[in-house]
């Protein structure tokens, strides 16, 4: 593993692997003492997962030892930071692929899992998932406080489902948004960027070379702009690492 010069905030980090297997395994080792701090500190972990294909392979690995011994799930409490707005065993699911490849590996009780009911009407939904998270976290002014949040990126820099030109970029005050996506012509549910970062922990996980050139256009920006909505990911307190392959990484250097 390499680390290249942090240009973000000052708790911002870069770690390059050599493939994505090893991006997976390093991640799985943050998500690891994320939940040891987090057990420490106040008893429960509570982390917000995003789907697709680089995802699964973290989740892979932390549904096997030495994962699946040494983070004490009975006490983990799973959350999503996004969710297509579709049935919980259709394909295109974040909930199922999560569930397939991690919550039934893991033999997870429900009452430790929280998903986003994509098959419901949207605004209805993502209301919903917001009076949970309220429930679960307390009731309160500020954003829910996750020990760790898991971030993807898209080539066009969104992050979870918020995308440049949509109403949830800017949204300041809703923890849950139902957000309507001009270039699919579809309804997602996403966490909003107040909660985000007010995380403990924030995570990029990031694979391929298909996003080599919004990776180093995020990497080398000294503020976040509202057309590359990851760039706005700069938790208040908390950390942000992101975590790379060689490929990812390679307009970096």
């Amino acid at each position: 593993m390499r680390e290249l010069p942090p240009e973000g905030p000052p708790s911002f980090e870069v770690r390059v692997l050599p493939d994505a297997s090893g991006a997976a395994e390093a991640a799985a080792r943050e998500l690891f003492a994320a939940a040891q701090h987090a057990l420490a500190d106040h008893g429960l972990f509570r982390v917000a997962l995003s789907g697709g294909s680089t995802p699964g392979a973290l989740f892979d690995r932390l549904g096997r030892p030495p994962f699946r011994r040494r983070i004490d799930w009975k006490r983990t409490r799973i959350f999503f930071m996004d969710e297509r707005c579709v049935p919980p065993r259709h394909k295109r699911s974040n909930y199922r692929l999560v569930k397939e490849r991690l919550i039934d590996p893991l033999r997870l009780p429900a009452e430790n899992v929280f998903r986003m009911r994509g098959e419901e009407d949207p605004p209805r939904a993502a209301r919903e998932y917001e009076e949970i998270l309220r429930r679960e976290f307390g009731a309160r002014r500020a954003p829910a406080e996750f020990d760790l949040v898991l971030l993807g990126l898209g080539t066009d820099g969104h992050t979870a489902s918020l995308f440049a030109g949509t109403r949830a970029v800017g949204e300041k005050r809703r923890w849950v948004v139902a957000n309507w996506i001009p270039k699919l012509s579809e309804w997602r549910l996403t966490l909003t960027l107040p909660v985000v970062n007010a995380a403990r922990s924030a995570i990029f996980l990031v694979t391929g070379s298909e996003k080599a050139t919004v990776v180093s256009t995020v990497l080398r920006m000294k503020r976040g702009v509202s057309t590359l909505p990851a760039s706005l990911v700069r938790p208040r307190r908390g950390s942000l690492i992101w975590i790379l392959d060689e490929a990812a990484a390679a307009g970096s250097h």
